[in-house]
Order: structure tokens, then C-alpha cells, then sequence
């Protein structure tokens, strides 16, 4: 049954793609992660920070908390985009990398992901929905070529993973 190895596979993948995620990550230093995102960020918030829809972040922090990979660091915003460990943010987004990547592909909503318990915020509930509706006001089709390739691929394959997955965990129940 190909389905059944197919749907091991996937789950297995599953699993093992955030530890190794995380190892991979340990090694690199703490100021060249930070430096990576902030200019992976000013590229895709590019169009925002042109038009200032991201001038309500000035003096706030927002952390993000990508837990199943370990990786947190607060965001603010003055004349560009600001990133630092965490210390001490107004408001706090926790989730995992799978959630995460379907929301940027637009495949799957917050408010769901929240009411779900896939997706915290905690603090200023204010600032958060904020940030919340500044992402989601973000089309896909404004990022950069890469960024968008790269997102849209890799949440398909993350749907694909997760549907074999689901379906082998089905047939063994």
C-alpha cells in the first residue's frame, strides 16, 4: 500500500523537519539570525514601510515566538524596521512554523489559528491586532518574486505532508 509508506513518510518529515530546524539554528549566532530577518523583513515589508503602514510600531515591540523551532525576537519600527532578542515586548505572537507559513500563503485565516490555539497574542491586545491586520492586509503578490515562490511551494508541500499524514493517521485508527 503506497498510500500507508507515503503517509509514514510524511508524518516522519513532519516531525523531524523542526528539530532539525532548531539544531541547524543553535549554531548560528544570535546577531547574524537577527540581521538575516531584518533584511528578509525589509524586503517583504518593503511596500509598507514606502506608503508608513508601519509607522504605529514606533517606541512598541512585538516578539515572535516560532516555538516549534525555537527561534524568538522582538520587532519594532523607526525609519526602518528594529530586531532584538527577547526582552520585553508590549505584545507577544506564538505559533509554529507550519501555521505561520499558511497564513503568509493566505491558505489558512489568524482569527481561525487563534480560536484554535494554534496562534497566541498576548499583551497589548491592541498593537496586536494591529500587526494582525497589517499582515493580513498584505498581498502576496507585492513580495518580492522569491518570497512569494518560496512561500506558496513550501505551504502546498506543507499541505501535501500534512494531508498524507492525516490520512495515514485515518486508515491505523
Amino acid at each position: 500500500m503506497s498510500f500507508g509508506f507515503s503517509g509514514k513518510v510524511a508524518k516522519n518529515l513532519l516531525n523531524i523537519a523542526p528539530k532539525v530546524a532548531t539544531q541547524s539554528l543553535a549554531v548560528v549566532p544570535e546577531k547574524v539570525k537577527l540581521d538575516l530577518l531584518a533584511k528578509m523583513l525589509s524586503l517583504s515589508l518593503s511596500e509598507q514601510i514606502k506608503f508608513g503602514e508601519l509607522d504605529f510600531l514606533q517606541g512598541k515591540w512585538v516578539a515572535i515566538c516560532v516555538q516549534d523551532i525555537a527561534l524568538h525576537f522582538e520587532i519594532s519600527y523607526d525609519q526602518k524596521l528594529l530586531l532584538r532578542p527577547l526582552t520585553q515586548a508590549d505584545v507577544t505572537f506564538t505559533a509554529n512554523v507550519p501555521e505561520l507559513l499558511l497564513v503568509a500563503a493566505a491558505k489558512e485565516d489568524p482569527d481561525t489559528l487563534f480560536f484554535q490555539r494554534k496562534l497566541r497574542i498576548e499583551g497589548d491586545t491592541e498593537l496586536g491586532l494591529e500587526v494582525k491586520n497589517l499582515l493580513l492586509g498584505i498581498e502576496l503578490d507585492t513580495l518580492p518574486t522569491a518570497v512569494k515562490l518560496s512561500i506558496e511551494k513550501l505551504a502546498i508541500t506543507l499541505q501535501t505532508l500534512q494531508g498524507y499524514a492525516n490520512e495515514q493517521a485515518a486508515a491505523t485508527a
